[in-house]
């Protein structure tokens, strides 16, 4: 594809100096820093998952070790 670009002072300095550097084209250049620029661009940075524990209240004298026995003791022996 064929196309005119506008490109800022800035960048111009740039891609000269990657020119000059590489000794590539400057179609070849343009190319392949529009690819990094386009696969960076499509993948979002995710926020790390966290869990922020909390207290679950559990009355004194019972644990969660056994289950079974916590639930008993709890909703009593109807709780089948």
């Amino acid at each position: 594809m064929r196309t005119t670009l506008s490109l800022d002072d800035d960048v111009v300095k740039l891609l000269r100096r990657e020119l000059r550097r590489s000794g590539a084209s400057l179609k070849a250049t343009v190319n392949h820093f529009l690819r990094l620029g386009l696969m960076v661009s499509g993948k979002r940075e995710r926020k790390p998952f966290v869990v922020h524990p909390r207290p679950l209240g559990l009355p004194p004298g019972l644990s969660y070790d056994n289950v079974e026995d916590l639930i008993e003791a709890l909703e009593g022996t109807t709780h089948r």
